[in-house]
Order: C-alpha cells, then sequence, then structure tokens
C-alpha cells in the first residue's frame, strides 16, 4: 500500500469501527496526535490508547453523527494532507456545527508517526455553549 492508501483507509471504510481498526494496524507505536489549540480537545496525545481516551471516546461519547468528510487529498513523500468538513451536533447543547478542517499525516515506512488537525474551532465550540 502507498501512504495515500493507508490515510484513505482511515477514512474510507464501510463502518467507522473499519476506519479505527486501519488506523491501529498502521499507526506507530509512538504515533504522536494533535489535536489544534482552541479545539475542545485540543492538546498532543501519544500512542493509540491516549489518543483513543482523550480524543475518540469523547468523540463518540460526545456528539451525535460526529463526521469529518475527506473532500481531497494531497501527497508529498511522507506526507498526506487531507482536507473536508467536520459535522455533528453536542449532545448537551443540541447545537449542531459545520468547520472546515485540514489533517496532516506523517508517515515512516509505512507507519502513522504522527497527526495534526487544522480546524475552525470557534464553530465546533460554539455548538458546546
Amino acid at each position: 500500500m502507498t501512504n495515500l492508501d493507508i490515510i484513505k483507509s482511515t477514512y474510507e471504510g464501510k463502518t467507522s469501527e473499519e476506519n479505527g481498526k486501519n488506523l491501529a494496524q498502521y499507526a506507530a507505536e509512538n504515533i504522536s496526535w494533535t489535536e489544534a489549540k482552541g479545539f475542545p480537545y485540543g492538546g498532543t496525545y501519544i500512542g493509540l490508547e491516549e489518543i483513543t481516551k482523550n480524543v475518540f471516546s469523547r468523540l463518540g461519547s460526545e456528539w451525535i453523527d460526529y463526521k469529518f468528510t475527506p473532500e481531497d487529498y494531497v501527497t508529498s513523500d511522507d506526507k498526506v494532507v487531507v482536507y473536508g468538513t467536520y459535522t455533528g451536533t453536542y449532545k448537551i447543547t443540541g447545537k449542531s456545527f459545520t468547520a472546515r478542517v485540514a489533517h496532516v499525516w506523517k508517515l515512516k515506512d509505512r507507519k502513522i508517526v504522527s497527526f495534526e488537525q487544522f480546524v475552525d474551532s470557534q464553530t465546533v465550540n460554539e455548538a458546546t455553549k
């Protein structure tokens, strides 16, 4: 698989569970995952267990239909940039949002070593208030 194929497999599976399995398969043991400053889960998390606890579990429990819809992929050697749109509804407030986003992935030897999120956090934060 190419680096692009690896990253696409984390977005384009038949289910979010399949996407998660693909991420786990290709994640380096010490993968670094950075959620944007100002985003509700902002910070850098190391390793899949920490990422799952601080990002994926919270997205799954705090939001209704939270999803990322990729629009395009841009590749360059060991990097893949994916841009698109987040949507979802915050359970507590019932408010929904749409936000533009870009994800920057870095790979080494067909393993994902880092992820960094760039997002319009204001629209997300407004949904939580």
